[in-house]
């Protein structure tokens, strides 16, 4: 971050969470008035409890300041839209980060041309770890929105539909039976489009406490081949005759948020130009949140 902005201010509900920016040498404040009080702010990036961003992203577009805000930038479609719309009329640029756009395990799967069916599976640790790293919302429904699915799903919902197209129905099924919160640990999507292509997206809090962090796999099959990835890194891809090649690849997703860092500050000039957009994150949550409604965005 600091390495590509000059930082002016910090905002967070509960400025003890945030109190390692203290080194930054800028206001820590709980007010976002207070923070948006700073002098030259030019980008905002929005990181607040799932159900106050929507209210600082509508303060942002209000003062007109361009802002980067994390999914799902609300707690629930419609939320969603309305900061969609009503940063589109102010003509005020804002971009999600959907890391896993152009990262590794996306340029790998798309090795395979075309693809007809792919499948995605992210399991990350218990859902007990936001009780312990200062964010205990997640676990509740009403300021969070959801639970491993609107978390975990966005990335993997957003990268189906890049590479399905858009014209696709879903069924869904979650569950909370591991560790009984109030919401879900487990949910599976399957991602049909109108011209027989298949997605299937399993994410979960299913993964015990370890330095291996998660579990993950993702496979696809195409015109060219088919590729797969799992845990450790190791990536294949067999070609149509039958000849396979072997990579290891990094599928830790914690580095993509830097590298995300370097594409806003190179695109702010342009608007976020190539970077994905709130209307996308919308397409994204509208099968997340099962709102399948014609008029949607």
């Amino acid at each position: 971050m600091l390495e590509r902005h000059q930082v002016v201010a910090v905002q967070d509900s509960d400025p003890d969470a945030v109190a390692d920016a203290s080194s930054w040498g800028v206001p820590i404040t709980a007010s976002v008035e207070a923070a948006l009080s700073a002098d030259r702010i030019d980008l905002a990036y929005v990181f607040s409890p799932h159900h106050e961003m929507a209210a600082v992203c509508m303060e942002l577009i209000k003062r007109g300041v361009p802002f980067v805000v994390e999914k799902p930038a609300g707690l629930n479609l419609g939320e969603l839209e309305a900061i969609s719309i009503a940063a589109q009329r102010a003509g005020i640029a804002a971009t999600v980060p959907l890391v896993q756009r152009n990262a590794p395990i996306d340029n790998w799967l798309q090795q395979v041309g075309e693809i007809s069916y792919e499948r995605f599976s992210f399991i990350a640790g218990p859902s007990s770890r936001y009780l312990h790293n200062g964010s205990p919302w997640m676990l509740d429904p009403a300021k969070a929105g959801g639970g491993c699915l609107v978390n975990l799903g966005p990335h993997f919902v957003d990268l189906a539909l890049q590479h399905l197209g858009h014209d696709v129905s879903s069924i869904q099924k979650r569950s909370s039976d591991l560790h009984g919160e109030r919401v879900e640990d487990h949910a599976t999507v399957v991602l049909s489009s109108s011209t027989g292509r298949e997605a299937i997206i399993e994410v979960g809090y299913a993964y015990p406490s370890s330095p291996l962090k998660r579990y993950c796999s993702f496979t696809a099959a195409g015109a060219n081949g088919f590729a797969s990835i799992d845990t450790d890194g190791s990536a294949r891809f067999t070609d149509q005759q039958g000849r396979t090649h072997e990579e290891n690849i990094d599928v830790d997703s914690d580095p993509l948020y830097a590298d995300f860092v370097k594409l806003v500050d190179e695109t702010a000039a342009s608007g976020f130009e190539g970077l994905p957009t709130l209307e996308d994150l919308v397409k994204a949550m509208r099968i997340i949140w099962n709102d399948q409604r014609e008029d949607a965005i």
